[in-house]
């Protein structure tokens, strides 16, 4: 990540844009999940001009969600749709900016529940000047047993989807915003294309990401003067199941970041793929090892556990990113990318059907 403030104008200057705010869900196991979370859009100071589920090849959550928001449906409000690509995220994403009608597109994860001014200060960011092309927030982390594991570093909160320690502070110019806390001008998708998919979440697969470090970087290059920010104050709440609190987790979305990464420098080059790590694990990740060691001499609970994890983790990505390189330069992983053509409500079931039938 790169510091320096670069916001253009503030409240002053905000219009109320359009948002169209867009959920990835994928199983029944977190409906009331879901439900949390159209229902954190619908509460906002700023109303969303709707609410998009893109359910991810499941066609009795698809059915269900149908039903449930069918009043909604009519008012405009919610709708409910079937990916129209193949399995996984970016897919996901992609249909539901095709068929958005708002002129910016914001993104909530199904997990998640966002705060009352979310979609404000996503507005108020964007000010009134046309190089900010996307805007992400502060996602804080809910864990299942009520509070962070004593040897859970804060550095790694990305591992169960959160903003972590080292990240900038305030409204900060950024490499890349992250995927479930962010939005963009829908016209940042007909310069650089979508999501690609290949890259990240798959269902119930590996925990793979990136998925939005790629695209962001694809746009900077597609738009040299664009301006990607965090604003801190547009914040969700993440929950954190207590599977993920586990260290078998950590370091199964450790390794599986590595390979993520490795995908990113495949598409953009290490050099861009990687410049906001180095300063991470240069800088962040020794500062972090250093405050355990301190923490542990002191005896506060944990310290000894959090540097041994910050070592382990930096580890298995490491490992992660050598495996995931190698296939890569073997060409057995592939991944797509390409413009998104806007598409009228209905659509995206009509794609599905198509696709279904191609494949």
């Amino acid at each position: 990540m790169t510091g320096g403030p670069a916001h253009g104008g503030g409240a002053a200057a905000s219009r109320h844009r359009p948002f169209t705010v867009v959920v990835c869900v994928y199983t029944e196991d977190r409906w009331q999940d879901i439900l949390a979370a159209v229902d954190s859009v619908a509460g906002q100071s700023l109303p969303a001009l709707e609410t998009l589920l893109v359910v991810d090849h499941n066609p009795a959550l698809l059915a269900r969600l149908t039903a449930h928001y069918a009043e909604r449906a009519a008012r405009g409000e919610v709708r409910v749709l079937a990916n129209a690509g193949p399995r996984g995220l970016s897919a996901g994403r992609n249909t539901g900016i095709a068929v958005a009608r708002g002129a910016f597109v914001a993104f909530l994860d199904d997990d998640a529940v966002a705060e009352r001014d979310w979609l404000r200060r996503f507005d108020e960011a964007y000010g009134d000047d046309p190089r900010i092309l996307a805007v992400g927030g502060r996602t804080m982390p809910a864990w299942a047993s009520g509070r962070r594991p004593a040897w859970f570093p804060e550095e790694f909160d990305w591992v169960v989807g959160c903003t972590y320690r080292g990240l900038p502070e305030g409204v900060v110019r950024v490499r890349n915003v992250l995927g479930g806390n962010a939005s963009f001008r829908r016209t940042a998708f007909d310069t650089a294309g979508g999501f690609a998919t290949g890259i990240g979440r798959d269902g119930d697969r590996r925990p793979l990401g990136c998925e939005e470090t790629e695209l962001c970087i694809r746009l900077t290059e597609a738009v040299p003067d664009a301006v990607l920010l965090i604003d801190d104050r547009a914040v969700i709440h993440h929950r954190v199941p207590a599977a993920r609190e586990r260290f078998g987790y950590f370091r199964t979305r450790t390794y599986a970041e590595g390979l993520s990464k490795a995908l990113v420098a495949r598409s953009v080059g290490a050099d861009k793929g990687l410049a906001s790590e180095r300063r991470y694990t240069t800088r962040v990740l020794p500062a972090g090892i250093a405050r355990g060691l301190r923490d542990a001499v002191r005896g506060r609970p944990g310290g000894l556990g959090r540097a041994g994890a910050i070592v382990a983790g930096v580890a298995t990505t490491a490992a992660g990113y050598l495996v995931g390189r190698y296939r890569t330069r073997g060409g057995s992983v592939a991944f797509t990318s390409g413009p998104i053509e806007r598409r009228a409500p209905g659509a995206a079931e009509e794609l599905r059907g198509r696709w279904e039938a191609a494949v």
